[in-house]
This record gives structure tokens, C-alpha cells and sequence, in this order.
């Protein structure tokens, strides 16, 4: 039994080392805030495959989970990943009551689990997936060695692995007994910075080059710069970055703005009594004008939202001067192309900003964007519009880049040399208490609690070192 302290919470689990030789699949998942997918390959022939078919749709899946009571009307569980991120609480989707995010992302990766158990099962009959599976799952730039454990616990608990601390499933900077290295497994950014690394050439990088990875997601933005190395390696030339801008913050400044107009109640009573009339709402604000919007006025056509006649369920929460007003206006809501661009500025901003504290950093001849918010025009135009200087690429499979990315990897484990270390590693230890140390800190039996610092936050770290 392997114990070890995660930001004062006691986290304990026995390892159980991975076979190598016994690997015959590797599965990547990225499970996002607003989609997940996964993607898979076989060691022999290491050929990629990318899920497409999910029950009743295509491409990746919409990470939500179903109520199981019948008795109340259904509501799906979205965004619940963002529990697990450092925002203000505010931020974050309130759940239902007794469903904590740990219970609402394993009862959703146990049914995304089964669908990937009964792939491989397809692909390849027979196999043990317990022993013949190798897991990536790709983590944000920011989690925490809590939220990783977190999350370490809920694949185990959706039945994805079969010991809470076996090996077949890879994390990032994991902590063994009585050291601490880094654990050979992606994050977010450095996974698709694996999956960019097969069109570099097409774009003239070579050896030191530096090139910046962004993952634009749904909740989060993941950075990293990387430096190609020989022998086909990767080394993190800057320590990654994080922040909370995806897209679905442009749907929260669209709710935003709808609160304007009917009020802050009216959206809330939405929420809790209709939410498929608003799920329907931000659909297709997200048809008619998120997805297509660009920089340019002449390509927007502004579309009118008809309370009246396509939300009627809206009209019985409005009230005071915003009823007065949306009579007036006829329950009509214009959104127009000036309307839109204030919906995506604040978030693109703080990208614009995160893109910025990169390169002062370091370098980089161009820039990769992948996920989903990476398709955006509005997005690529301002990036490019502000960093004139380096080329701005989408390379090929942008939106499951991260899966793929994960499985690339999970093939190659030796293909990242080095990482940039995010945080401060050390141990507690208690020796006596000596003059010149703080009175206040001086424990009964006469010692005093210190941190002894084993690795520094910022210095550059050899894999497995």
C-alpha cells in the first residue's frame, strides 16, 4: 500500500505495474466538458481509429448524464467536468440533489466504458481487456494531482479498470513510494501536440524547432509549447498553461444576454421547468450564428428569436419592464452581428491573452489549434490577426486530435523526453525544534512540522526521472 499526501488529502493505493508485452490495444480518451471520444489502435499495425458511431449518433459524444428517476422530468447532467476545475463557484453547473460530480462522471464514463469495451471486443474477440488494454485518458493542463486521483478513482469505480492503481492506465505526474517522477502519460495539450507532431515536416519544423499547441475545448484552453527533439521526441520547452475560456462560455455570455431581455428569473425558472426549450435555444443560437460567425459583417445574417411563437413556455416567467418591453417588441429578440461579436470577445480575449504569456516565453514558428473551438473562423482570424508573426495551423482530425493524440502516444511512450514541472513537490518531515524557528509552529513533543522541497515548480524534468 503506496500513501501519499494530494494538497492535505490522504490519497492511498497499491500499484500494480503494467506488462508491457502483454499490450495488444491502446485506447485514448478525452472526456470533455461539452464532448468526449475516444480513439484506439492495435500495437501490430498501430494504425488509429478515431470513434465515429456512437448509439443514434455520429462523431463525439455529448458529455451529459441521464436522470435514472422517471418519476421527475428528465433533465440531463451537463458540464460537470467543471467541478473538478478551479473556478468560482458561481461557474459552476448546479447539480441535482445526492449527485455529486464524482457520481454523475462514473455513471457517464461507465456507459461510455462499455461502448468502448464492446469495440475492442468487436475489433479484436477475445481479448482481456483488463491485461491487454493499455488507457491513456488526457487530463487539462491545470488539474491537480487531487483531481487526477479523483478521476483515477471514478475510471476504476465505472468498471474501465479493474485495480484502482494499476498501471495500464496512464495519468500525468502521478507520485510513486518515497519519490516522485513523472508518470509517462498526456495531458490535454501535450496529447495533441503528439498528434501534430506527424505534420511537421509539411510545415518546414525541424530539429529545435519550438511550435505552440492550443487545445480549445469546450471548457477548457490548454497550452503548451514544444520543442522537437531528436530521435522523433518532444521536450516542453515552457510550463503549460490553463484557463477557463472554451466555447461553452460563449453560450454562457448568450444566457447572459438573454437575462437582459427577459430577466434573470425568467432564465432560472427555464432551466429548472423547461430545459428542453433551452437546450433548443442555445442550439440554435449555436446553427444560426456561433458556428459561422467570422469578422466580417457582410457574412452574418442576423436571425430574430420568437418567443411567442417557438418558446411559449418563456412568456409565464417574464415580468416588470421586461414584459413591458418584449410586448412592445412583440416577443421578438433580434441578434445581430454586433450582439454576437460581444458574446465571443470576453472569451476570446482571455485566449488571446494565454497565447500571449506563451510566446513571451518562448519562440514558436507556428501555432496548432485543435478541439472543437479550434474551428471557429472568428477564433483562427483573431489569432492570426494578433500573431501576424507566426503561421497559424488546424491540423488534419481537429476535434478528436486529443484521443488520437492520447493513442499516439500510448503507441510511442518514449516520444516526450522532458516536461516543464507545474508545481512544487516535496515532502513534510519533523525535526526538533532549534532556536531561530518560529515559536508558534513548535509541535508537544518539541519538534516542528517543515516541507522539504524535492523539485521545483518551473525546472525541466527527464519522463520517469
Amino acid at each position: 500500500m503506496e500513501i501519499c499526501y494530494v494538497e492535505r488529502r490522504m490519497i492511498q493505493f497499491t500499484y500494480v505495474p503494467e506488462v508491457p508485452e502483454d499490450i495488444r490495444v491502446v485506447v485514448g480518451i478525452d472526456f470533455g466538458t461539452t464532448y468526449s471520444g475516444f480513439a484506439y489502435a492495435n500495437v501490430e499495425t498501430r494504425e488509429v481509429i478515431s470513434n465515429e458511431d456512437w448509439p443514434g449518433k455520429k462523431a463525439n459524444e455529448p458529455t451529459r448524464r441521464r436522470k435514472k428517476d422517471k418519476s421527475v422530468p428528465s433533465r440531463p447532467i451537463e458540464l460537470f467536468k467543471l467541478h473538478l476545475g478551479d473556478i468560482p463557484k458561481e461557474q459552476k453547473p448546479i447539480l441535482p440533489s445526492k449527485i455529486t460530480p464524482e457520481m454523475a462522471i462514473t455513471d457517464y464514463l461507465r456507459e461510455m466504458g462499455k461502448f468502448i469495451k464492446e469495440e475492442v471486443e468487436r475489433r479484436w474477440p477475445g481479448i482481456d481487456f483488463f491485461k491487454m488494454v493499455r488507457l491513456v485518458a488526457t487530463v487539462p493542463a491545470g488539474f491537480t494531482e487531487d483531481t487526477k486521483s479523483i478521476m483515477r478513482q471514478c475510471i476504476y469505480d465505472a468498471g474501465l479498470i479493474n485495480h484502482s492503481g494499476t498501471q495500464n492506465l496512464k495519468f500525468t505526474t502521478e507520485r510513486g513510494p518515497r519519490t516522485i517522477y513523472i508518470v509517462r502519460g498526456p495531458t490535454e495539450p501535450e496529447a495533441a501536440a503528439v498528434h501534430c507532431m506527424k505534420v511537421l515536416k509539411e510545415h518546414g519544423l525541424k530539429i529545435g524547432d519550438k511550435y505552440l499547441v492550443i487545445d480549445c475545448g469546450g471548457g477548457t484552453v490548454d497550452l503548451t509549447v514544444r520543442k522537437l527533439l531528436d530521435n522523433n521526441q518532444l521536450g516542453e520547452d515552457t510550463e503549460r498553461s490553463m484557463d477557463f475560456c472554451g466555447s461553452s462560455f460563449v453560450d454562457k455570455e448568450f444566457l447572459r444576454f438573454l437575462e437582459g431581455k427577459v430577466g434573470k428569473h425568467a432564465i432560472k425558472m427555464l432551466h429548472e421547468k423547461h430545459y428542453g426549450h433551452l437546450s433548443y435555444m442555445v442550439q440554435q443560437f449555436c446553427e444560426r450564428a456561433k458556428i459561422r460567425f467570422t469578422r466580417e459583417k457582410s457574412d452574418f445574417r442576423k436571425y430574430i428569436l420568437d418567443i411567442e411563437k417557438v418558446y411559449p413556455s418563456l412568456k409565464q416567467y417574464v415580468s416588470g419592464s421586461a414584459l413591458d418591453e418584449l410586448e412592445e417588441e412583440d416577443w421578438e429578440i433580434e441578434i445581430d452581428f454586433k450582439t454576437v461579436k460581444s458574446f465571443f470577445n470576453p472569451v476570446v480575449n482571455r485566449i488571446i491573452r494565454l497565447i500571449t504569456a506563451q510566446l513571451d516565453e518562448s519562440e514558436c514558428t507556428i501555432i496548432f489549434l485543435v478541439g472543437g473551438f479550434s474551428e471557429s473562423i472568428y477564433l483562427q482570424q483573431r489569432i492570426k490577426q494578433r500573431f501576424s508573426q507566426c503561421k497559424v495551423a488546424v491540423p488534419p482530425y481537429p476535434m478528436p486530435a486529443i484521443a488520437r493524440g492520447a493513442v499516439e502516444y500510448g503507441l510511442d511512450t518514449d516520444a516526450v523526453k522532458n516536461r516543464v514541472l507545474k508545481w512544487t513537490y516535496g515532502c513534510e518531515h519533523s525535526p526538533k525544534f532549534q532556536e531561530g524557528d518560529h515559536p508558534s509552529r513548535k509541535t508537544s513533543n518539541g519538534r516542528i512540522d517543515k516541507f522539504c522541497m524535492m523539485a521545483e515548480r518551473g525546472i525541466q524534468v527527464e519522463v520517469n526521472r
